[in-house]
């Protein structure tokens, strides 16, 4: 018997990445592999080891979402801190 995950609302998962981002990344791998053979590029498959390094994901978060969250919260987003005296 073969149960599926969160009642069939979870997105489908593939090893770490979503289904979609594996036909993303093995189009571009199919795409880099011919660019770096026939015409000598080597950017096309950095920028596709890139993007799949970019979307693996641990608990519905990918490491891109990691780090925009990051900047967030250490570079764009302004930190309000409020100090004074408390009831005790």
């Amino acid at each position: 018997m073969y149960i599926y995950p969160d009642n069939l609302k979870s997105k489908a998962v593939l090893w770490l990445w979503q289904l979609r981002d594996i036909g993303i990344i093995g189009v571009g791998l199919l795409l880099s592999v011919f660019a770096l053979t026939q015409l000598k590029l080597l950017p096309p498959i950095v920028i596709t080891a890139l993007y799949a390094f970019l979307t693996i994901r641990f608990d519905d978060t990918s490491i891109l979402d990691f780090i925009k969250y990051a900047c967030a919260f250490f570079i764009t987003k302004q930190q309000t801190f409020e100090w004074g005296y408390g009831k005790q």
